[in-house]
Order: structure tokens, then sequence, then C-alpha cells
């Protein structure tokens, strides 16, 4: 969960309308071979690109309580820039991600913290096409603890229909007694091909 916030004295602004197309940024350049043994590591030339971002920050006195009073859970899929396909700004929201998106119990503890604690009002799920968990099964902690010798302790959470999915999780996030704010709580699914969302009818 990322808590970028700015104070909450900012006025609210619109959330920008506008979608953009996303692309899978790659660690090295198709047809490259692999670094070479002594190599800075991706951890690395992380470090270094946050020295140079460090440069030039400015610190914008912001506070833990988003402007937009939204939390948006999502997948945790690269292609997903969720910032710039909901034309949200820093300090607009919290974003709590997982594999698949989906509401578990720890998904519930980060919202109801955001909630409860830092003033969230509304609740945006997002899933997205060609998620990988279509492609798996539960069978995957079966696996595991065939090779560690200790099942998971966690579900899989894989799912067959994207939509039956998200409307499973706005069920879970309505339902739950935790949340004191399930008033404005709605479902998309992205399109990682055209970077449109289309949103879910609970009722359907």
């Amino acid at each position: 969960m990322t808590f970028f916030v700015p104070s909450p004295s900012v006025p609210d602004r619109p959330v920008t309308t506008n979608v953009v197309t996303m692309t899978t940024s790659a660690s090295l350049p198709a047809g490259s071979a692999a670094p070479a043994a002594g190599a800075a590591s991706v951890t690395d030339r992380l470090v270094e690109a946050n020295r140079r971002y460090a440069e030039q920050f400015a610190d914008p006195g912001m506070d833990a309580r988003p402007v937009l009073r939204v939390a948006v859970v999502a997948c945790m899929d690269a292609r997903l820039d969720l910032h710039k396909a909901l034309g949200l700004e820093l300090g607009d929201c919290h974003t709590i991600r997982n594999a698949g998106g989906v509401v578990t119990d720890d998904t519930i503890r980060s919202l109801t913290i955001s909630q409860r604690a830092l003033g969230t009002r509304a609740v945006i799920l997002i899933h997205h096409t060609g998620c990988g968990l279509e492609s798996l099964t539960e069978d995957f902690r079966h696996e595991l603890e065939d090779e560690v010798g200790q099942r998971p302790a966690w579900a899989v959470e894989a799912f067959r229909d994207v939509d039956q999915d998200v409307r499973q999780s706005m069920q879970r996030v309505r339902t739950n007694p935790f949340l004191p704010h399930k008033d404005d709580v709605r479902g998309f699914v992205f399109d990682v091909h055209t970077g449109l969302l289309r949103e879910i009818d609970p009722a359907s």
C-alpha cells in the first residue's frame, strides 16, 4: 500500500476522465543478454535512480489523508499504471495492490485503516484482462506443499470469469463489518490492450 497524500486542506480536484494505453516496460531491451557477473543488480539500479530522484526532490508537505478520499484496489500487474490510467496525481488516493486485485483479509485490513484512520470514503476495484490468476488453480498450493513440505495458509484466489470475480470483490467489501463506508463501491475491468476501463454491474 502506498501513502503519498497531501493535506486535507487542499481543495478536491476532479479526476481526469481520459485514460491512456499502457505498455509493459522491460528491464532489458528485446534480445539483450542477461547482465554479466558483477554487473549492477536491478535493485542497485533502482537505488541509484532513487538517489537521482532525491537530488531534485522537494518535500510537498503532505500528510496521510488522500485529497479525493478514495482507495483503489488493483492487481499488481506491471502493465497497470493506475495514476495515469485514472488521471490521478500524487496525494489523491490510497493504492492497494496484490495478485489479481482480489479482496483478501489483508486488503480488508488496508481498507479499514484507510477509511477509519485516514478518511477515505469511496472504493474502486480494478481487475484486468489477461490476468495470470486465470491460468492458476488452487493446485498451486498443493504443488508448493509438495516442494517445501508446508501448505500456504493463504488461498490462491484464482478465477476463470474476471467479471464475476470483480462482483465477488465488490460483495466482500459491501458486506464487511469493519468498513463503515460502503455506499460508493464500484468495480471495473481494465483492458490491457486499449487502456479502457469497463464497469461491472454488481447485479448481473
